[in-house]
Protein backbone atom coordinates (compact mmCIF):
# COMPACT_ATOMS: atom_id res chain seq x y z
CA UNK A 1 0.00 0.00 0.00
CA UNK A 2 2.86 2.45 0.65
CA UNK A 3 4.34 2.32 -2.79
CA UNK A 4 0.74 2.94 -4.32
CA UNK A 5 0.08 6.00 -2.04
CA UNK A 6 3.74 7.66 -3.21
CA UNK A 7 3.02 7.05 -6.94
CA UNK A 8 -0.64 8.06 -6.57
CA UNK A 9 0.70 12.04 -5.73
CA UNK A 10 3.68 11.40 -8.51
CA UNK A 11 1.23 10.77 -10.60
CA UNK A 12 -1.18 13.55 -9.99
CA UNK A 13 1.96 15.95 -10.09
CA UNK A 14 2.72 15.00 -13.39
CA UNK A 15 -0.51 14.68 -14.97
CA UNK A 16 -0.89 18.74 -13.36
CA UNK A 17 2.43 20.03 -15.09
CA UNK A 18 1.09 18.89 -18.21
CA UNK A 19 -1.80 21.31 -17.94
CA UNK A 20 0.51 24.01 -16.60
CA UNK A 21 3.47 23.31 -18.83
CA UNK A 22 1.08 23.44 -22.14
CA UNK A 23 -0.38 26.71 -21.85
CA UNK A 24 3.09 28.09 -21.28
CA UNK A 25 4.50 26.71 -24.58
CA UNK A 26 1.54 28.56 -26.51
CA UNK A 27 1.95 31.23 -24.95
CA UNK A 28 5.83 31.94 -25.61
CA UNK A 29 4.65 30.78 -29.30
CA UNK A 30 2.25 33.97 -29.39
CA UNK A 31 4.75 36.42 -27.94
CA UNK A 32 7.50 35.14 -30.52
CA UNK A 33 4.73 35.88 -33.32
CA UNK A 34 4.27 39.13 -32.12
CA UNK A 35 7.71 39.83 -32.04
CA UNK A 36 7.87 38.98 -35.33
CA UNK A 37 4.92 41.40 -37.00
CA UNK A 38 6.41 44.30 -35.56
CA UNK A 39 10.05 43.27 -36.59
CA UNK A 40 8.11 42.73 -40.09
CA UNK A 41 6.54 46.54 -39.97
CA UNK A 42 9.78 47.87 -39.14
CA UNK A 43 11.79 45.83 -42.45
CA UNK A 44 14.85 47.31 -41.45
CA UNK A 45 15.42 47.03 -37.59
CA UNK A 46 19.31 45.74 -35.74
CA UNK A 47 17.36 43.10 -33.53
CA UNK A 48 18.64 39.62 -36.23
CA UNK A 49 16.23 36.64 -36.55
CA UNK A 50 15.66 35.41 -32.96
CA UNK A 51 15.80 38.66 -30.80
CA UNK A 52 15.98 39.03 -26.98
CA UNK A 53 13.06 41.13 -25.79
CA UNK A 54 12.22 42.77 -22.28
CA UNK A 55 8.43 43.09 -21.87
CA UNK A 56 6.93 45.46 -20.33
CA UNK A 57 3.50 44.94 -18.30
CA UNK A 58 0.73 47.27 -18.74
CA UNK A 59 -2.04 47.56 -16.22
CA UNK A 60 -5.72 47.59 -16.73
CA UNK A 61 -7.66 51.08 -15.77
CA UNK A 62 -11.35 50.93 -15.32
CA UNK A 63 -13.24 54.21 -14.45
CA UNK A 64 -9.96 55.88 -13.75
CA UNK A 65 -9.13 53.48 -11.35
CA UNK A 66 -5.71 51.79 -12.03
CA UNK A 67 -2.08 52.70 -12.32
CA UNK A 68 -0.39 54.49 -15.34
CA UNK A 69 2.61 52.78 -17.08
CA UNK A 70 5.79 53.67 -17.77
CA UNK A 71 9.03 52.69 -18.89
CA UNK A 72 11.55 55.09 -18.51
CA UNK A 73 14.87 53.25 -18.89
CA UNK A 74 17.03 54.81 -20.74
CA UNK A 75 19.39 52.25 -22.86
CA UNK A 76 22.76 52.96 -24.57
CA UNK A 77 21.77 50.33 -27.17
CA UNK A 78 18.39 49.82 -29.34
CA UNK A 79 16.13 47.82 -26.89
CA UNK A 80 13.13 46.02 -28.50
CA UNK A 81 10.72 45.59 -25.78
CA UNK A 82 6.93 43.95 -25.95
CA UNK A 83 4.49 46.26 -24.50
CA UNK A 84 1.34 44.07 -23.10
CA UNK A 85 -1.61 45.08 -23.90
CA UNK A 86 -3.20 48.00 -22.09
CA UNK A 87 -7.03 47.95 -21.11
CA UNK A 88 -8.72 51.11 -20.04
CA UNK A 89 -12.39 50.78 -19.83
CA UNK A 90 -14.49 54.58 -19.27
CA UNK A 91 -11.25 56.59 -17.47
CA UNK A 92 -8.04 58.01 -19.23
CA UNK A 93 -5.11 56.02 -19.22
CA UNK A 94 -1.23 57.04 -20.07
CA UNK A 95 1.35 54.96 -21.23
CA UNK A 96 5.08 56.06 -21.64
CA UNK A 97 7.51 54.84 -23.59
CA UNK A 98 10.71 56.74 -22.90
CA UNK A 99 13.23 55.28 -24.44
CA UNK A 100 15.11 56.89 -27.07
CA UNK A 101 16.81 53.60 -27.82
CA UNK A 102 13.84 51.42 -27.17
CA UNK A 103 11.85 49.58 -30.19
CA UNK A 104 8.59 49.15 -28.90
CA UNK A 105 6.42 46.42 -30.15
CA UNK A 106 2.54 47.13 -28.81
CA UNK A 107 0.71 43.85 -28.87
CA UNK A 108 -2.73 45.22 -28.39
CA UNK A 109 -4.73 48.16 -26.48
CA UNK A 110 -8.18 47.89 -25.94
CA UNK A 111 -9.98 51.49 -25.09
CA UNK A 112 -13.46 51.52 -24.20
CA UNK A 113 -15.62 54.50 -23.77
CA UNK A 114 -12.14 56.41 -22.44
CA UNK A 115 -9.30 57.76 -23.46
CA UNK A 116 -5.88 56.14 -24.08
CA UNK A 117 -2.50 58.39 -24.32
CA UNK A 118 0.85 56.75 -25.76
CA UNK A 119 3.64 59.59 -24.65
CA UNK A 120 6.77 58.08 -26.79
CA UNK A 121 10.04 59.56 -26.96
CA UNK A 122 10.88 61.29 -30.22
CA UNK A 123 13.24 58.93 -31.28
CA UNK A 124 11.81 55.72 -30.13
CA UNK A 125 10.08 52.99 -32.78
CA UNK A 126 6.75 51.68 -32.64
CA UNK A 127 4.90 48.92 -34.23
CA UNK A 128 1.93 47.42 -33.38
CA UNK A 129 1.80 43.74 -33.35
CA UNK A 130 -2.06 43.41 -34.79
CA UNK A 131 -4.54 46.08 -37.20
CA UNK A 132 -6.59 48.14 -35.40
CA UNK A 133 -10.04 48.69 -35.23
CA UNK A 134 -11.73 51.71 -34.21
CA UNK A 135 -15.67 52.06 -33.83
CA UNK A 136 -17.75 55.85 -32.97
CA UNK A 137 -14.14 56.53 -31.97
CA UNK A 138 -10.55 58.37 -32.91
CA UNK A 139 -7.74 56.29 -33.22
CA UNK A 140 -4.93 58.20 -34.95
CA UNK A 141 -2.72 54.91 -35.53
CA UNK A 142 -5.59 52.74 -36.42
CA UNK A 143 -3.72 50.19 -33.56
CA UNK A 144 -5.62 48.37 -31.32
CA UNK A 145 -9.41 48.50 -30.66
CA UNK A 146 -11.45 51.16 -29.82
CA UNK A 147 -14.94 52.01 -29.09
CA UNK A 148 -16.42 55.48 -27.96
CA UNK A 149 -13.34 56.34 -27.08
CA UNK A 150 -9.74 57.82 -28.33
CA UNK A 151 -6.37 56.54 -28.76
CA UNK A 152 -3.72 58.82 -29.51
CA UNK A 153 0.54 59.00 -29.56
CA UNK A 154 1.92 62.22 -28.41
CA UNK A 155 5.62 62.55 -29.23
CA UNK A 156 8.41 63.99 -26.71
CA UNK A 157 11.32 65.09 -25.92
CA UNK A 158 12.12 66.07 -29.47
CA UNK A 159 14.89 68.56 -28.79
Amino acid sequence: MKSARTTAPIASVAALCLLLCAPAAVLAQEVDSSIAACLKAWGKHPFGKNPTFKTLTTSVKVFGIGKNTSDTEVTSSPTLILVNPGVNVMGGTVIELLNPNGWYCLRATVNVMGGLNLRAHCKAHLASSTDGATVLGNNTENKGVTVMGSTNVERVDCN
